[in-house]
């Protein structure tokens, strides 16, 4: 091995945040490293701050200008946060992708809708791939989706155990137990680096078990009389098993809501998953039924706009109406930045009469990432050398690392995206920063955050547009003006309407040159709106010479 070899870490996304999780790592001398990408996820746009970008991507442009010697993209889990970036992003790579049954299912749906051929190799639960200088096994540890796994990846210089989302759940209800056997062998073998989830880690004890919400809501349901929906990750498989068994134990037939309900069900199915899944009824046929005889499952519990949901709270959903006396249950918790969403859905429901209960009133969730005493518990099985906390916003990252000193692992990292650690050899150390950031999926287009679109939106949201559009003959003078003013009240737009007739009437094409009258006119339009107005529309002038 050559003694120029070095093993390193380069988180692109999901450092910093929750979401966009991409973490790379080489091996080889600097200047030829070979890389393995472990995830490839998206965060979602907000109208606040993205208005019009539905997805938001990691930048990776450093790998893509090395894709050469890219050897492949391995996913821990099927959450749009881990691959929902794959079929946008791999026409820059155009490297293997592996992952378990479900999560290639998923995958090969993403690559299928956005017309990229590209294959997706299947690897068995439990299973292992070797890529270059990286032997990687896939560990079965439990979190809110079928299929999770740890990854221990082997390389020359050293063990590293990737844990992808995970918590350690005695009763996951689908699929296994966390493998702790496993886990612990890889401490006794001796864990170089644990590369974990930061997302609760200021959240004292445990994050409890799917078995005690199938409970819960098996009781809660048996006690609603008329219609029912539950809205819950889709993702979350048993959580729509235990939704469907406490439906089945009630008398009650199930309807699916929602594209993102009926794909991940059919491939939980077509992976050997939800074997007693009762058949289910489109939301047309739910419709017919007694209000005491159905249960909808339903997407939209984080208040998108156009998921299920909040068209049956709008009243707009072609099949499914709730009215006076049903029920909405939140099988799931509030993320950040959703909030004022969600309380808007709440408050939609509550006035068409419909009884809303969520996490904050009934045991009806709980979180699929490990809470203190799991992550500690981990640690314990692991002991590695370094802890490098991810997924997280920052105040978890150090509050991860504080933790990890605190049971006594030497070095605790606190990466940041674009940051290059090495690992080994030597001490863990930061060594470079590399270009990284976020790409919007606008539409069907992909743009660099930095082009400045969604700032121009959010302009124009504030205080509208105002485009002037000026013919002016072949003597230079004005021959004809249009002013079109969006989102601002009448009277502003009779203010600039004033002010350009009377910039027009004082121009004299002999001393002012066209550019400049464009600009004049641009200002004084801007003014006047402002003065009539106390805002600065985003003002445009087009000047067209004949």
């Amino acid at each position: 091995m050559s003694k120029s070899n070095e093993l390193v870490f380069l988180p692109l996304g999901g450092s910093g945040e929750i979401g966009m999780n991409f973490n790379a790592y080489g091996f080889g001398p600097p200047n030829r490293r070979q890389w393995i990408v472990v995830d490839c996820g998206v965060t979602f746009g907000r109208e606040t701050d993205s208005p019009g970008v539905d997805l938001i991507l990691p930048d990776i442009r450093y790998l893509a200008e090395r894709r050469e010697d890219v050897l492949g993209i391995v996913a821990t889990h099927a959450h749009e946060d881990h691959i929902g970036a794959i079929a946008h992003l791999w026409p820059m790579l155009k490297c293997p992708i592996y992952a378990t049954p479900f999560t290639a299912r998923l995958i090969e749906g993403k690559l299928a809708e956005a017309g990229v051929s590209a294959r997706v190799q299947e690897v068995s639960l439990g299973g292992s791939l070797t890529l270059g200088p990286y032997a990687i096994e896939f560990i079965s540890i439990t979190h809110s989706i079928p299929e999770p796994n740890l990854l221990a990846i082997r390389t020359p210089l050293g063990l590293i155990a990737h844990t992808g989302d995970w918590k350690l759940d005695p009763e996951p209800l689908l699929g296994a137990v966390t493998d702790a056997a496993a886990i612990k062998k890889l401490g006794d073998e001796g864990v170089l680096a644990l590369v974990c989830d930061s997302t609760n880690a200021l959240v004292p004890g445990h994050s409890g078990s799917e078995a005690q919400v199938r409970d819960s809501l098996v009781q809660l349901i048996g006690g609603l009389k008329r219609r029912i929906a539950v809205t819950a990750f889709a993702s979350n498989v048993a959580r729509l098993d235990s939704v469907a068994h406490a439906a089945k134990i009630h008398g009650r037939k199930l309807a699916l809501v929602g594209r993102s309900m009926h794909k991940i069900v059919q491939a939980a199915r077509a992976s050997g998953y939800l074997k007693d899944f009762p058949a289910v009824l489109d939301a047309a046929e739910a419709s017919e039924l007694p209000a005491g005889k159905v249960l909808y499952l339903v997407t939209g519990s984080q208040g998108e706009p156009r998921a299920a949901l909040s068209r049956i709270a709008r009243g707009n959903h072609p099949d499914v109406q709730l009215g006076k006396g049903d029920a909405v249950i939140f099988s799931s918790r509030v993320i950040p930045g959703n909030d004022l969403a969600i309380f808007e859905l709440h408050n939609k429901l509550s006035f068409l009469g419909v009884e809303v209960l969520t996490a904050e009133d009934h045991f009806v969730h709980v979180s699929g990432h490990p809470a203190r005493e799991e992550l500690a518990e981990m640690y314990r099985w692991t002991r590695p050398r370094i802890a490098v906390p991810v997924h997280g916003e920052l105040r978890h990252m150090a509050e991860h690392a504080r933790l990890a000193k605190s049971l006594q692992v030497p070095e605790a990292l606190v990466p940041a995206n674009g940051q290059l650690y090495r690992l080994a050899p030597g001490p863990a150390e930061l060594i470079d920063e590399v270009p990284s950031g976020r790409i919007h999926m606008d539409g069907r287009v992909l743009v660099a955050e930095g082009e400045g679109l969604a700032k121009a939106r959010r302009a124009m949201a504030y205080a509208g547009l105002i485009s002037i559009t000026l013919v002016l003959d072949s003597k230079g003078r004005p021959a004809a003006a249009a002013i079109l003013a969006e989102g601002m009240p009448e009277p502003v737009r009779e203010a600039v309407q004033v002010v350009v007739d009377e910039a027009l009437r004082r121009y004299n094409p002999k001393s002012t040159d066209s550019e400049a009258l464009r600009e004049a006119l641009r200002r004084a339009a801007r003014r006047a709106a402002q003065d009539a107005w106390g805002k600065k529309p985003v003002t445009r002038v087009t000047v067209v010479e004949l």
